[in-house]
């Protein structure tokens, strides 16, 4: 839906959006939570369920208010220009004429006073908010003038081409058009795509009972049946696919993506139109101005290549160690857990602060996590690198360019580049009470079926963490055949996911026909696919089976979910002669070290062997290798390092994690968590040390030398 709204939006011949914009995202309890209500408790609910709900009324018109302030803001900047030239227009020498200056600036005035009544009726309402607060009554008025945009519609493609004119025909135009943007600000009118603001969402939190209810409902028939009517005109004239200046251009996919520019990371947002590839950055504004694009370089389709490695001269990725990366998430979880503090004790003001610091975090991790290239290539020019967390997304924009570019030739872009507007900004932020599940998949990747030749075929595994999507699984490579049998487990940490994608590649052995293309990954995509992670779906103790069809590939899974309430309950070895599930004291007194042969044997073998891989800790191993070293070290097998070095450094890794997550008690003692937390969130780098000093001191000497082994 977001995607559909900034194509409507950005289209040289907009679409006009009938349906209601998204408001600011409000989380929802679980359904789960609720089951379980007894009947006294259940009317409790209800009562503050509705409390919530008149609550969020104001959360949502706080967000109408932000998109109105914007959007004045953009009919400002576009007749600022118009000014001057009117008083031009008088004199013995004008710019453009007054019949030129009403045809471009048609209607654009009176777009502007009737969205500053809004504004100015909605603003002190909302400052002075309580929950029997009427605001139906403004939405209903700016209904009732959307009649305006039809005017403004039937107008303007007279006034795209008009301003084209006059900017071809008088130098000064041109260069008043380029300073002033006056291109981009000619689509700020069309916001009526979200105007009148999301009705919807208002109404979902307005109970039929309160005053504003049939009035934001007419409001709502009005509009979108004016907006029905609107695009029913318009549809037939955005039929055409051939792009030439002045033309139709419709937005195709987007998305932020990280750019490699001389070795540094930078931010962007990146655009596919039916005719070119567009990258952009977003301009920081302050003093409450809107915000804009500042276009960096596009490439028309018809010159766009994927870049062979080979005549590659790109500068090395830089890679951020792991730990900082999870050093993010974990003040991301922290932040999250203390904006459901401060909503519990209705701290409004902390909580918009919190935000904004939670989407500051969550830009930095999008920004630092992804490492692989995704290279484009100007036959007419210079080559540009992103960095992508996910092959599976990397693989969905190539598909999408080469498949416009089959579509027919793309013809010349015109120079202005029109296609960048001043958009309504959508940054992935994710939600404080994401909907996502929280804990562990268990997968049993079984078998695939309907290749049709002989392949060498492998699976990856990917889930969405945090926003963004990251390899979690891949099983060997079952080598020449049609029907390939894995049957490979693998327990895969969920933190807020939502989706499970699978790819399954051809592994690459001959030099000769290695696929190049981005130089990261040789192997080919054979099929892929995604599959939506139901909480209500996914079973927590039986297995269910799936069959994921792609391509006329079908693969067999088995999934099963626990929840991370279930996995953090930590049960003590009923065999305390093992090492899984025994206090660490334990081991080390019977094994008469410091430090317990496990942990020594795991992190030495994964220093040797995985100091080179990429998410070492993070990406699944084999759950029945995992299994089978589990059952070795309890057995205190003496054939242990053999079977390690026989295995992938991924299985040891998780070997090790799961020893650590089997602890009676945790590594970082629930007693003493706080002070290490407290000393990690210190201003002072000294400080740190001294919590942790002073933590040690309580904590038994195994876990200060197990914890010292593993952060070394």
């Amino acid at each position: 839906d977001r995607a559909e709204e900034q194509r409507r939006h950005h289209d040289i011949m907009p679409y006009i959006d009938d349906s209601p914009a998204s408001s600011p995202r409000l989380g929802s309890k679980s359904r789960g939570s609720r089951d379980t209500l007894s009947s006294g408790s259940l009317e409790s609910s209800k009562s503050l369920d509705a409390e919530k709900g008149l609550e969020m009324r104001k959360w949502v018109l706080s967000g109408i208010l932000a998109s109105e302030e914007t959007y004045l803001g953009q009919l400002e900047a576009l007749l600022l220009p118009m000014k001057p030239l009117k008083a031009a227009a008088t004199t013995s020498q004008p710019v453009l004429t007054v019949t030129q200056i009403e045809t471009i600036f048609f209607k654009v005035a009176e777009l502007y006073e009737i969205h500053k009544e809004f504004y100015d009726g909605l603003l002190p309402r909302v400052q002075q908010w309580n929950h029997q607060q009427r605001v139906g009554d403004l939405f209903q008025r700016l209904a009732n003038q959307l009649g305006l945009y039809r005017a403004f519609v039937d107008n303007y493609e007279v006034a795209v081409e008009t301003a084209e004119k006059c900017s071809q025909a008088n130098s000064q135009f041109a260069e008043i058009s380029e300073v002033n943007s006056l291109f981009c600000r000619l689509f700020s009118p069309w916001g009526v795509g979200r105007c009148p603001p999301p009705l919807q969402d208002l109404l979902k939190h307005t109970p039929p009972s309160h005053p504003d209810h049939p009035l934001l409902q007419d409001a709502l028939r009005i509009s979108q049946n004016f907006l029905s009517s609107i695009n029913e005109e318009i549809t037939p004239r955005r039929q055409s696919m051939t792009v030439k200046k002045g033309e139709h251009r419709q937005l195709l996919k987007d998305s932020f993506m990280v750019e490699l520019v001389e070795g540094a990371r930078k931010l962007r947002h990146v655009f596919l139109f039916t005719d070119l590839l567009l990258c952009a950055k977003l301009k920081k504004m302050t003093g409450g101005k809107s915000q804009q694009y500042d276009c960096k370089w596009y490439i028309p389709l018809a010159d766009l290549a994927f870049q062979n490695v080979d005549e590659s001269d790109s500068c090395p990725i830089p890679q951020v160690p792991d730990e900082d990366i999870d050093a993010m998430k974990i003040k991301i979880s922290q932040i999250k857990n203390e904006i459901q503090r401060e909503k519990a004790n209705k701290g409004g003001k902390l909580v918009e602060r919190l935000r904004k610091k939670l989407c500051e975090q969550e830009s930095l991790l999008l920004l630092t996590s992804p490492c692989m290239a995704f290279r484009v290539h100007n036959r007419n020019g210079k080559s540009y690198t992103f960095l992508i967390s996910s092959d599976y997304e990397r693989a969905e924009w190539r598909e999408a360019i080469r498949e416009q570019q089959k579509k027919r030739e793309c013809l010349a872009v015109a120079p202005c580049c029109e296609c960048l507007l001043t958009v309504c900004v959508f940054f992935p932020c994710s939600d404080d009470e994401s909907p996502g599940l929280y804990g562990f998949l268990n997968v049993i990747v079984h078998s695939a079926s309907g290749l049709k030749q002989s392949l060498n075929l492998y699976c990856t595994l990917e889930v969405d963490s945090f926003g963004y999507f990251v390899n979690k699984a891949k099983t060997r490579v079952y080598r020449d055949t049609t029907e390939p049998n894995w049957n490979e487990e693998f327990e895969i940490e969920l933190e807020g996911s939502q989706t499970l994608r699978l790819l399954c590649y051809e592994k690459c052995y001959n030099k000769s026909k290695l696929n190049r293309e981005d130089g990261e990954n040789s192997d080919r995509i054979v099929a892929k696919s995604q599959i939506q992670l139901d909480p209500q779906a996914l079973p927590g103790k039986d297995w269910q089976r799936t069959v994921v069809s792609m391509n006329g590939i079908e693969v067999k899974l088995s999934m099963k979910f626990t929840s991370r309430e279930f996995s953090l309950k930590r049960m003590p070895s009923r065999k305390q002669t093992g090492v899984f599930g025994v206090k660490i004291s334990t081991v080390t007194k019977r094994e008469r070290s410091k430090v317990p042969y496990i942990v020594r044997q795991c992190v030495e073998e994964v220093e040797r062997r995985g100091m080179e891989e990429v998410g070492i800790y993070r990406v699944s191993g084999v759950a029945t290798d995992i299994q089978a070293l589990k059952v070795a070290f309890d057995a205190n097998d003496k054939d242990v390092s053999v079977m390690m070095s026989e295995m992938d450094v991924n299985a040891i890794a998780g070997t090790l994690k799961l020893y650590f997550r089997e602890l009676p008690e945790p590594l970082f003692t629930d007693e003493l968590y706080p002070s290490f937390a407290g000393g990690i969130g210190q201003q002072d780098p000294r400080q740190p040390h001294v919590a942790h000093q002073h933590g040690g001191q309580l904590v038994t000497r195994g876990h200060v030398t197990g914890m010292g082994r593993t952060l070394m």
